[in-house]
Parts: structure tokens; sequence; C-alpha cells
């Protein structure tokens, strides 16, 4: 089931999220995330934009939300999106549903582009933002570093 976050699943999507903090390249976070920072950002993304949960046997399977994209007045009709799964759960299609019920949800807000900025290399990720429509605009190379490794960017955006 796809349904709204609530503030008491922040334990849950912490574990998810923290799992890609320590041990992969994918979010440039590099410390776990605590269950009360999770609420903050639970409660701050919400106030404005969509942040859905993947719930199976009342347990939580991923996530997938937009937010703010940049501060600039003129960047309000913009926003990036940000989808993330239990490991063991991907390749299943729960990420395809997820961020297909997030463009939804986003198109019903004065959002004119959506934004997925990805770490790579990700083939995975770049697969589902391409096979829902999100096209590549941009490559940065060597912005980020984690692990000490160079890490590129690139961004994909979907015109809603």
């Amino acid at each position: 089931m796809i349904r709204p976050v609530q503030v008491t699943d922040a334990r849950e999507i912490s574990t998810i999220y923290n799992h890609y903090v320590e041990h992969t390249i994918l979010t440039f976070a590099e410390a776990p995330v605590s269950r009360s920072d999770m609420e903050n950002l639970i409660r701050e993304v919400t106030a404005d934009y969509p942040w859905l949960v993947y719930e199976q046997a009342d347990m939580i399977i991923g996530y997938a939300y937009a937010a703010r994209w940049k501060s600039r007045a003129s960047y309000r009709y913009c926003a990036e999106s940000t989808v993330y799964l239990l490991p063991e759960r991907r390749g299943q299609g729960i990420g395809t549903r997820l961020y297909q019920s997030l463009i939804h949800e986003t198109q019903l807000l004065p959002i004119h582009s959506l934004l997925g900025c990805i770490a790579l290399p990700n083939p995975a990720s770049v697969i589902l933002h391409e096979k829902l429509g999100f096209e590549k605009v941009a490559h940065f190379r060597e912005v980020g570093r984690k692990f000490n490794q160079w890490i590129d960017v690139g961004y994909w955006e979907l015109i809603l």
C-alpha cells in the first residue's frame, strides 16, 4: 500500500536511509540520521510537498518525496525528488510504483519541473528515471567525495 508518510514512520525511514549513508555513495550524507532528525525532516518536507511510503505487512519497504530544490523564489516551481527502498526489495517494481505516485501527487501542486539528482554510477536509478520520462540534463564530474573516491552527479528532469 502506498500512503502519505506519518511522523511515526521516522524510525523505519531512517533505518532505510542509514543503510545507504553507511554503505553506498548514493547519498552524500556521511553520518547516520537520527529518528528525531528524520521526524523533523518529515515535518519540514510535508508542510509543502508530498512524501509517500510503501507499506507491506505493517512494514515500511520504501519511501519517496519531493522537496524544495533551491531557496530563491524563482525556483519555486521546481522540486527535487528522492526515492529509497530497503536494499533487499530493490528490483521488484516498488520504486516505480512509489515514484509514479509521487509524480501524480506533485502534479497537483504548482510544480512545473521535477529533478532527480543521481550520484553516479547508479544504473538502477538512471533506468528508473528514464522509464518514467525523465531526461538527463546535466552531468557534473567529481563534485562529491565519499569513501575516498570522487563521485559524479547527474541531473534528470521531468517537465510536469
